[in-house]
């Protein structure tokens, strides 16, 4: 047995199961050392808060979707209020000037509690985002909600006809994408591309990182070339330099795809793409229903821990 590879998936149970533990949040904002760390991933807890990080980042020629962090909302007046939260947002972003892009989760809409007010709930969103000519995209959740997601976006997709779009998620490490993958190409969908950051069974779910890696380079060579603008979203340096090979070697221009990295990771790698011509677009959450999303972006790449760790110790240290 790999000792390190079951120590890492050891760490990322943890860290997944922490996602659930919302007191411990509470506890994270008001703890001094830790606070800078949401910080680095969370753009704020409130719009107005997150506005500037949107705005530099759109000075710096870099561009961005919106998530207002939430997800499997325990009443259906609370999912109504996440849609109007996301209305509210759009109008927001259009009157700043800003990219006119969100991401959101159907559990927040209320997928978990009725499948009918999700849906509806998502049409009004649907609705304003075509009014504004903006996109959504819709984020993928476990694989016990991927056949729900792909069933609504399909019937709520002509909401957006001829103006503003929708997309979807498509998660490498479930064993189901390839095929998922074949028919949203068919469909001209706009999928974004990840690796996934649920802990999965592995009767649906790749467990090792070589497969879910050898997926993902799977599916990049079959989203570059016939996909409708996709977005490979990920952090990992093999990956980023595959899909730009595959890019130039079948003449695929930069404008036909883009690179999607969240708020806060890999600063380094969003701008060396970004100086060398490559499209980048930052996902940026804020809300306080942050710490689900924070915990299990750690747990996507457990050697975040050590960074935020050191960035902070050599932050201080400078100060």
């Amino acid at each position: 047995m790999n000792l390190r590879g079951a120590a890492e998936r050891a760490f990322r149970s943890l860290l997944l199961w922490l996602s659930r533990r919302r007191s411990l949040g509470r506890l994270a904002t008001a703890v001094p050392f830790t606070r800078p760390m949401v910080a680095r991933f969370v753009a704020g807890e409130r719009l107005e808060a997150a506005l500037p990080a949107l705005r530099r980042a759109k000075a710096a020629g870099f561009h961005t979707t919106v998530d207002l962090l939430g997800e499997s909302v325990g009443s259906i007046d609370a999912a109504g209020a996440a849609a109007d939260d996301y209305i509210r947002t759009l109008h927001a972003l259009d009157r700043e000037g800003l990219d006119l892009n969100v991401s959101l989760k159907l559990s927040q809409m209320g997928l978990g509690l009725d499948p009918s007010a999700a849906r509806d709930n998502l049409g009004r969103v649907l609705v304003a985002a075509a009014e504004l000519g903006a996109f959504v995209r819709i984020d993928m959740e476990d694989h016990m909600t991927t056949d729900a997601t792909l069933d609504i976006w399909r019937q709520l997709r002509p909401a957006m006809a001829g103006q503003g779009d929708v997309g979807v998620v498509i998660q490498a490490a479930l064993r189901r994408s390839d095929a998922d993958v074949d028919r949203l190409v068919a469909e001209q969908a706009r999928v974004r591309l990840c690796k996934g950051a649920y802990n999965e069974p592995p009767d649906v779910a790749f467990a090792t990182r070589a497969e879910v890696d050898a997926s993902y380079l799977r599916l990049v060579d079959r989203l570059l070339p016939d996909g409708r603008f996709p977005a490979v979203a990920t952090h990992d340096d093999h990956m980023v330099d595959h899909a730009i090979e595959v890019a130039r070697s079948r003449g695929i221009a930069p404008d036909r795809f883009e690179f999607q990295m969240l708020y806060g990771v890999r600063r380094d790698l969003q701008e060396r793409l970004l100086r060398d011509g490559w499209g980048v677009r930052v996902y940026v959450p804020f809300g306080d229903r942050w710490w689900p999303y924070f915990m299990r972006r750690l747990a996507e790449r457990p050697a975040n821990v050590t960074f935020l760790v050191g960035s902070l110790l050599r932050e201080r240290r400078g100060s």
